[in-house]
């Protein structure tokens, strides 16, 4: 059974001056939007893998690293100084200010004239998004009470989707006409333009009088990271979600690729169909899962936990089946109920930090949780399938199957953790409120 929730941990209600909120819905909106083309930016360097390794006659393992490394390995350094700023500062304005970092940067990209100057400006698109998700989860938190949380982030998590669709159909559908470089800067532009119209309409809400209280007494960071790191609920749900997402963003990173090598199809016929193949069946599947887990968890919060595990089994089961598939009706019929299963998984993570953590911490506890997620998803997922693929049978779908293969199980360990953190939830959530 849930305990009950201090006034601490309601949805705000004001801003920080008296006035009134926007509308939770129209902000929610903005941020869906922001993060559609978070996800879209990444997916975009997937879309168009064979065009960019073409253009600069690299191999599977440099394109894993721009892909990866790149983009992940200064996200994970600036995200956690930034969500600690998000825990004291107007989080409406990192996240905006963070769009628009990534933005210029992705218009950069398409203007690179060698792969170390591709390399340099994805560095740049990681700096900006390292000030996305915590901040964002942060303000969702305070937009949203936790009975209507589990829909709240299942409706920010069709962003993947939406943005996997721009990334893996858009982009390719946009260089074959214009060259890749074209849509890396209409992506650009577009970040640009919502950059700015989030920061005006979107307030940033009133922080509750113990959550003040909390940051004027400024904490060292290492004090907060040692009470966060020693808490057994943090470690399972930052392994649940690093492996979890290891296992995912490998497949998505490398799945069109893989459909052209395997299947015979263009570039843009690749992207297309494993966008369609998986995002619709994913995108429902996240947002049935958020308002399934809403209503199944509303006395327990343990049973989001509970469904997490059994959808990332299952969506890893028929993912690594879809891996060997030859037929590629077959492969689109596996895609269902893998996409469905697959799509709201995670869900139960952001839902479950935010209800776990006390507010003052919520951005910081998060960041922490994805700084450990970067570095073992995004930095390594990619290069380990791509590496095997290169030194196992080379840039052929056999090789890229081997080195999906070693990548994905590890899925599998992330269900265990999400079973444990079942048991150690509750005990701790009153651990962190009362020290």
């Amino acid at each position: 059974m849930a305990a009950p929730l201090s006034a601490a941990e309601a949805a705000a209600t004001t801003t920080a001056t008296g006035g009134p909120l926007t509308n939770r819905w129209l902000a929610l909106s903005l941020l869906v939007l922001v993060a559609i083309l978070n996800y879209a930016d990444r997916f975009l360097m997937s879309g168009l893998a064979q065009p960019i390794k073409q253009h600069f006659a690299i191999g599977d393992a440099m394109m894993g690293a721009l892909m990866g490394p790149a983009f992940a390995l200064l996200y994970t350094v600036f995200a956690l100084p930034i969500a600690r700023l998000a825990d004291r500062r107007s989080r409406v304005a990192i996240v905006t200010a963070g769009c628009a970092v990534w933005s210029f940067f992705t218009l950069l990209s398409g203007l690179a004239t060698s792969a170390g100057l591709l390399a340099v400006a994805r560095v740049g698109v990681g700096i900006g998004e390292a000030a996305y998700q915590a901040p964002a989860a942060a303000l969702i938190a305070a937009y949203f009470p936790p009975a209507e949380r589990g829909r709240a982030f299942a409706l920010l998590g069709t962003a993947i989707y939406f943005g996997q669709m721009i990334g893996f159909a858009g982009g390719p559908a946009i260089g074959a006409t214009w060259g890749w470089q074209s849509a890396f800067h209409a992506l650009g532009v577009a970040g640009l333009v919502v950059a700015v119209a989030t920061f005006l309409v979107v307030r940033e809400p009133a922080r509750p009088v113990a959550d003040v209280t909390a940051i004027a007494e400024r904490q060292p960071l290492g004090q907060v990271m040692r009470l966060l790191i020693g808490t057994p609920t943090v470690r399972y749900l930052a392994t649940l979600l690093a492996l979890g997402t290891l296992s995912g963003i490998t497949f998505g990173m490398w799945g069109p690729a893989l459909f052209e090598r395997a299947y015979g199809l263009s570039t843009k016929a690749a992207g297309a169909t494993f966008a369609l193949t998986f995002g619709l069946p994913g995108l429902a599947g996240m947002v049935g899962f958020g308002f399934l887990a809403d209503r199944l968890g509303r006395n327990d919060p343990t049973v989001q936990l509970r469904l997490s595990a059994i959808a990332l089994g299952g969506t890893t089961t028929l993912i690594l089946a879809v891996v060997w598939i030859d037929q590629l009706w077959v492969a689109r019929l596996l895609a269902v109920p893998g996409g469905i299963l697959g799509g709201g998984w995670s869900v139960a993570v952001l839902a479950g930090l935010q209800y776990l953590l006390p507010p003052a911490h919520r951005a910081t506890g998060t960041a922490l949780v994805l700084l450990i997620t970067g570095l073992f998803a995004t930095v390594l997922g990619p290069v380990i399938a791509g590496q095997f693929s290169d030194w196992v049978a080379g840039s052929g779908a056999t090789g890229l199957r081997i080195g999906l293969t070693v990548a994905l199980p590890t899925a599998y360990v992330g269900v265990w953790a999400a079973l444990r953190a079942t048991r150690t939830l509750e005990p701790d959530r009153r651990a962190l409120a009362n020290g």
